[in-house]
């Protein structure tokens, strides 16, 4: 079999924190995504659901994709059709990362730019993307990802789950995920709980916008969580907290992660840390738990720059 950049996704780093860490001296250790290919766990989703769209005959050769995306995703379907000879349409907003958007162009994604409020995600964006990304499939008879509702992605994660299983020696007390599209979170949650039910699991939503806990839709600023709305994939079920997190903290969160760690993420990453010591708290002195550094924070070095400058 040929050797492309795709067979680089996987095989991840589980590093543990050391101080950036809890009180009671449980252990933080985290998965670090951002030596996927593009920088972005998103790899394996994007992958995985091309693949089985080939498979089954949904995506033929020489076609095209289109999806809406707040970046990371797009990012990552861009490298897969490309290496894989797709044309790509990809529906976005500036109330994303710049760096995202440069980043899809460079791979030969054609973009339609939503606007938003004040570049901040809402509700309302994520359905006026949703439905701008519908409309484009059905003109163009492109095959559409729609990573939403997209069942496929789950196996990608169920491959991240036996990673951290057999990097942990199967010793894991907590797994923490910040929930966008919830493929991530359920994906894995479902494949870790197959192997030890007794495994805690906490979701991560932004403070501004807790809607899987039963609060009001609002707008926020962690790139790639929070749609504003329960979505389709999502199963409360699985979950034993559902944890808010402001951008604030998030923001704060990653900011610490490069200044005491050396590790530079994105803002979902501060949310899933900031998440993870709380939990860390709960479960006690004795507790292991992971989470993930989602991806890179050179995916946001202009945002930073401003957080910094201002």
């Amino acid at each position: 079999m040929p050797i492309d950049i795709l067979s680089r996704i996987g095989g991840t780093t589980l590093l543990p924190l050391r101080r950036v860490v809890p009180a009671n001296g449980a252990r933080i250790l985290l998965k670090l995504e951002s030596e996927n290919p593009t920088g972005s766990m998103k790899d394996r989703m994007a992958l995985a659901m091309i693949e089985a769209a080939e498979r089954d005959g949904r995506l033929k050769p020489g076609g095209s994709v289109v999806e809406y995306t707040g970046g990371s995703t797009g990012v990552s379907l861009a490298q897969v059709c490309a290496v894989k000879g797709y044309r790509l349409h990809i529906v976005t907003s500036d109330a994303f990362a710049c760096e995202k958007l440069t980043h899809m162009r460079l791979l030969g994604a054609e973009l339609t730019i939503i606007p938003s409020e004040s570049g901040r995600m809402t509700e309302k964006l994520t359905k006026d993307m949703i439905e701008a990304a519908r409309v484009i499939a059905a003109e163009t008879g492109a095959f559409w990802t729609d990573q939403m509702r997209n069942t496929d992605q789950l196996a990608a994660y169920d491959r991240l789950a036996d990673e951290i299983w057999e990097q942990m020696g199967g010793r894991i007390d907590g797994f923490v995920q910040s929930v966008g599209t919830a493929a991530s979170l359920r994906g894995t949650g479902e494949a870790l709980l197959r192997r030890d039910p007794k495994i805690a699991l906490m979701a991560v939503e932004p403070a501004e916008s807790a809607v899987l806990a039963g609060g009001p839709t609002g707008a926020h600023k962690i790139d790639g969580i929070g749609a504003g709305y329960v979505v389709p994939l999502w199963r409360a079920d699985l979950v034993d907290a559902i944890e808010p997190v402001s951008t604030a903290e998030a923001t704060a969160m990653a900011l610490r992660l490069a200044r005491e760690e050396g590790l530079f993420a994105g803002t979902s990453t501060g949310g899933n840390v900031t998440a993870a010591l709380r939990l860390a708290e709960r479960l006690g002195s004795g507790a292991t738990i992971v989470t993930l550094m989602c991806d890179t924070g050179m995916k946001y070095l202009n945002s930073y720059a401003a957080r910094l400058d201002g």
